[in-house]
């Protein structure tokens, strides 16, 4: 049916063959290559939505990459019906595109932009960017690394599977049985998504660093699998509550920190802001 469901599996993870993220060296040469820029960043083109593929596009942000955020004209990112705050945490300092992805025009001025990409992040089904006819190998710059951010996989049925970082969590074992009620409950919030932006944005500056061109095959599934471990027994012990705060579970345990909330750096930009400044500094820098 297509939907975002996983099967809490009986206990702990299901070990996976092969690590979370899979890097792929592109052989040959892009058909198509982006003349220099006058912005010396590397540039980074975000296709992704929601949380994983954001947060690793907030982290290269850091490092300091440009980050241009691709949106579609009549699907833009879920997360902008969320929290606003967690929206500016994410996206604060990054570029906003519009494009209109029926169009000969979009899908024109998209190739142009993953063209002149040292890094693309898109998080949608192998289908979907292949059905606008989008494919890395023709596209991606010498040096650059594409990041492919699935659910499940990209082979087989696994690539027709979608997912959200709770159900998708909760499949690869990071889940606990709550003691008083001996019920399945979150390990924590969504955790599949923070951990697999995280652990891409690190292979993503290991792979620009190693040089030559990268595909980068990152399951979330997977990553939350490796993260968890042969080993994890699912069941509540590592804290608990009592005079109104949480305690380590460990002999003579001590009061657990609260957690910090970290601060947008600023507000994100306002829907396909950059749009015209973005595709004229394109088209004015001119491609072979």
């Amino acid at each position: 049916m297509e939907i975002p469901a996983s099967a809490i599996p009986a206990s702990g993870a299901e070990q996976h063959s092969t690590e979370g993220i899979v890097a792929r060296r592109l052989d040959g040469a892009p058909d198509l290559v982006g003349a220099e820029r006058s912005d010396p960043r590397p540039l980074v083109v975000d296709l992704s939505s929601l949380w994983a593929g954001p947060l690793c596009a907030h982290v290269l942000g850091l490092a300091g990459y440009r980050v241009v955020k691709v949106e579609s004209a009549d699907r833009p990112d879920g997360a902008r019906r969320g929290s606003p705050a967690f929206f500016d945490l994410l996206h604060a300092g990054h570029e906003s595109v519009v494009l209109d992805f029926t169009t000969d025009a979009g899908l024109r001025s998209l190739r142009l932009l993953l063209a002149r990409a040292d890094v693309v992040i898109e998080a949608s089904r192998p289908r979907a960017l292949r059905g606008l006819g989008i494919t890395p190998e023709p596209l991606l710059r010498p040096g650059g690394v594409w990041l492919g951010i699935t659910a499940h996989g990209r082979s087989g049925n696994e690539a027709r599977l979608v997912g959200f970082g709770d159900d998708v969590a909760a499949g690869s074992g990071a889940w606990v049985v709550d003691p008083a009620t001996a019920m399945p409950v979150p390990s924590c919030d969504a955790v599949a998504d923070p951990l697999t932006g995280l652990h891409a944005a690190r292979a993503v500056l290991e792979a620009r660093h190693g040089g030559g061109r990268w595909f980068l095959d990152a399951a979330m599934s997977r990553v939350t699998a490796e993260a968890v471990g042969r080993h994890c027994t699912p069941v509540a012990r590592a804290a608990t509550w009592r005079e109104g705060e949480w305690w380590s579970a460990a002999v003579g345990g001590v009061p657990i920190a609260q957690p910090c909330a970290r601060r947008p750096m600023g507000r994100s930009a306002d829907f396909g802001r950059h749009t015209t400044a973005v595709l004229g500094e394109l088209e004015g820098a001119g491609h072979r």
